[in-house]
């Protein structure tokens, strides 16, 4: 095996020189948690960052998801994708809420609103939607159907930091919408995530919910949980915002030579997005297509023995886990694009420090297969 090892992503760091400083701060204040200063400036700076109104900071982006379905009091049925991270199915029955799974658009990954609204019964109370890969959902079909059906609509944007669509950015719709900053993400704070609020009040409210529900010293006003962002992971974010557009512009510059290199290689499909004006390059995913010489497991076996340690991300289906299988929603003639994706997908590794030769190293791996 080459000892080279390329993994399917690197965190970025910055320079450990200029977090320091924070630290000392940090060190200086005493104040590790409970909405500290660098937690507060953070809200703000990435609020301001992304052209949102409000942002709640979380500890993680589970927990955000948890909270969020609290916070808008969503029971009975969610209708969501079975294709995604199980975070998002796990957040429903953490709430004692049904998932209910509908199909995949073959060619974003994103959930088909065309089979939303089959899906709805009297018990539908919410969509959750996954901007799948970072590239935006149907928005406004997804709003046009949840506004016919009093339905609310939580984004799952784990993927979509600073993904910008045809009015802005994509987190400004639905309800509210989660982001993740944990360690693989384009944008980390090591751990985190976040709740983008339309409103100063859903942000109040959730605030309280992050923090066991407390009001103030002495009043509890719901059953909330501890979802608090550290001030080591504040402050980290606040650094990370000064060097997150060039990471992403050099995410944009892999993902440009990949899909030069992999012009005319047959069996080999990238998936694309239609609908983002902004992308933020957050993965490189390729459908190992029936004309390619190797399965997709073949494939990702023969780049494993070669150092290269791609992932199939999402494989299995959530759908397939045992705790969702016997729902009848996921039953796979149900969810036959969304299978064919999970046997046929395979991200590549793409990160800021992912050097060219390794891009092609890939590659030509893949042509050699």
């Amino acid at each position: 095996m080459n000892s080279d090892k390329i993994f399917v992503t690197r965190p970025y760091l910055p320079p450990l020189e200029e977090f320091l400083p924070y630290l000392q701060q940090i060190w200086e204040s005493g104040k590790l948690t409970n909405s500290g200063p660098f937690h507060r400036q953070f809200e703000q700076a990435l609020a301001s960052h992304l052209g949102v109104g409000h942002v709640a900071l979380f500890t993680n982006a589970t927990i955000a998801l948890v909270t969020a379905l609290q916070a808008l009091r969503i029971t009975g049925e969610v209708i969501t994708t079975p294709y995604s991270f199980v975070a998002t199915a796990h957040s429903l029955l953490w709430n004692g809420i049904k998932p209910v799974f509908v199909d995949v658009d073959p060619e974003t990954l994103n959930i088909d609103p065309a089979k939303i609204e089959a899906a709805i019964t009297p018990q539908t109370t919410a969509i959750l939607p996954v901007h799948c890969y970072g590239h935006p959902c149907d928005v406004d079909a997804i709003q046009r159907i949840a506004d016919i059906y009093n339905l609310r609509v939580i984004y799952d944007a784990a993927h979509a930091f600073g993904v910008d669509c045809h009015c802005g950015s994509v987190l400004k719709h639905g309800d509210l919408s989660i982001l993740s900053f944990h360690a693989t993400k384009v944008f980390n704070t090591f751990e985190g995530g976040a709740i983008i609020c339309p409103d100063a009040k859903s942000k109040e409210r959730i605030d309280y919910l992050k923090n066991f529900g407390f009001a103030n010293e002495t009043t509890v006003v719901a059953t909330g949980i501890n979802g608090k962002m550290s001030e080591f992971n504040a402050a980290l974010g606040l650094l990370q915002l000064k060097h997150v557009d060039r990471a992403i512009a050099r995410r944009a510059e892999i993902d440009t030579l990949y899909r030069r290199l992999f012009q005319n290689v047959p069996g080999i499909r990238c998936v694309s997005g239609r609908n983002e004006v902004r992308s933020n390059y957050a993965y490189f995913p390729v459908l190992v297509e029936q004309d390619f010489p190797l399965t997709r497991d073949g494939l990702y076996n023969h780049l494993l023995e070669k150092g290269v340690h791609a992932r199939r991300y999402f494989y299995p289906l959530i759908s397939e886990f045992p705790m969702y299988r016997g729902l009848p929603s996921a039953q796979r003639q149900n969810l036959s694009h969304a299978t064919s994706a999970s046997n046929k997908i395979l991200c590549l590794p793409i990160y800021p420090d992912l050097a060219d030769d390794e891009v092609r190293r890939i590659v030509d791996l893949i042509k050699q297969a």
